[in-house]
């Protein structure tokens, strides 16, 4: 490890037992939690066989931008398929009280790069630099997506 926490240098087997449980977390930010395990499982299926993860300068971030990445892909096919069953099928209201509607609905709002940034933010308490590594985005970026982000969730609530 060096001395800002990245790490390098570390076998798969090491970054997973390390890790593996912040990028469930940070992933059920993005997806859910009946999908997190997967979307990491899948991330380190792909970084694994490729061999980048053990040479990669920052084995975390490496790990969580492609935990990111499959987020994504996962998300894109989870639209085309909702309209494919939209197309075939009544929808369903389903009601449980413990469950804010509006809160519910202002988060799915955010894109999954302001979910992933908030989540990051506020959950792993990360510095926005560190943000930008994880997702390979601009330090820029990252404060203009929490920005946004901040602002589309007041805006909601606030109604």
């Amino acid at each position: 490890m060096t001395i800002d926490g990245t790490t390098t240098g570390q076998t798969e087997a090491e970054c997973y037992e390390k890790y593996g449980d912040d990028l469930v977390r940070f992933t059920t930010a993005i997806v859910g939690p009946s999908d997190a395990q997967d979307v990491v499982s899948q991330a380190m299926v792909k970084l694994v066989s490729s061999g980048a993860l053990r040479s990669a300068e920052n084995q975390r971030a490496l790990m969580y931008r492609t935990a990111f990445n499959e987020a994504k892909s996962l998300q894109r096919s989870a639209v085309r398929r909702k309209l494919r069953e939209r197309k075939t099928a009544k929808e369903i209201a389903v009601h449980d009280p413990d469950i804010r509607p509006d809160v519910v609905h202002a988060v799915l709002r955010l894109s999954p790069r302001q979910r992933a940034c908030v989540w990051l933010a506020y959950w792993a308490d990360l510095r926005t630099t560190d943000i930008a590594e994880y997702l390979d985005i601009s330090d820029g970026s990252v404060k203009q997506h929490l920005s946004r982000a901040r602002k589309n969730l007041k805006e909601v609530l606030d109604e």
